[in-house]
């Protein structure tokens, strides 16, 4: 496994992979959510690229870029027994030097959900992902459906720019209780922590309803808001039951459906969903 930084070193090590190459970009502080993403990668593809970059044009300014976990070290230690060909850990200035002024935007996409709460949030994603789809020109990259979101956009982005390039949406990893597995699940003390269950708990309990034949997506909605509404510590950003793959709220579900949520328990903000297929 090479560890390297610039882009010339990586045009270069780019140039020595022959065959299929699979790509997991991240922002480091990785778990195991990251790591069955670089497991899935090697299975389909001849080598397997990962990115590490903390993009700060994702964040908006009352955000938590300074205090996003970091820890490179650790990180090269899980990604090392992978079978990981290269790992690219580009620093802000390689990405955005003096004067840049170019942006990638997908447009009613990232209009509502994160993009309604994260204003400028999509416009990062979908400008640091082109970037770095063009610096390790990937067959495939893989993504986690709990930033379910993302995922559509990033579909989307490589469909409107005809990126030759195959987008694998992998499951939710989850802990033993639930909670989807974030970097940011560090933040949560041991009551936040016991409290974040509620998301997967609403979650669960909408699918339950839908499963027994309820199409109603507005009641969906009124059952997950009631579950998170028994957790004191629950802040609710949102609730949806929307399209998949438009992402439009729902009035009653006939297709392929997104259960998805963003709550606040303490200071900590989380997202999770379910699909309903």
């Amino acid at each position: 496994m090479r560890s390297i930084t610039t882009l010339d070193e990586l045009r270069a090590a780019r140039l020595s992979l022959d065959g299929t190459v699979g790509f997991v970009p991240t922002m480091g502080f990785l778990h195991e959510g990251h790591l069955s993403l670089i497991r899935r990668a090697k299975e389909e593809c001849t080598h397997v690229v990962v990115s590490i970059f903390v993009n700060p044009t994702q964040f908006g300014p009352q955000e938590d870029l300074f205090r996003y976990p970091r820890d490179i070290e650790r990180d090269l230690k899980l990604i090392a027994p992978l079978g990981v060909d290269l790992v690219w850990m580009p620093t802000t200035e390689i990405m955005y030097p003096q004067g840049y002024q170019t942006w990638v935007e997908v447009e009613a996409m990232t209009r509502p959900l994160e993009g309604a709460v994260r204003p400028g949030h999509f416009r990062g994603v979908t400008t640091v992902v082109t970037k770095l789809f063009n610096a390790v020109q990937p067959h495939k990259s893989y993504f986690g459906q709990k930033d379910a979101q993302q995922a559509a956009v990033i579909r989307q982005m490589v469909k409107d720019l005809n990126f030759p390039i195959e987008i694998v949406v992998c499951p939710t990893m989850r802990e033993p209780d639930g909670l989807a597995m974030s970097s940011r699940n560090v933040y949560l003390d041991p009551e936040q922590r016991k409290a974040a269950t509620i998301l997967f708990r609403s979650l669960s309990a909408a699918k339950e309803l839908y499963e027994t034949g309820e199409r109603n997506a507005e009641t969906l909605r009124k059952r997950m808001k009631e579950i998170l509404a028994s957790e004191p510590l629950a802040q609710v950003q949102y609730v949806s039951c929307a399209d998949y793959d438009s992402l439009e709220e729902l009035t009653e579900i006939k297709s392929k459906t997104l259960l998805s949520m963003a709550v606040f328990i303490g200071g900590t903000r989380l997202i999770d969903n379910f699909v309903l297929e």
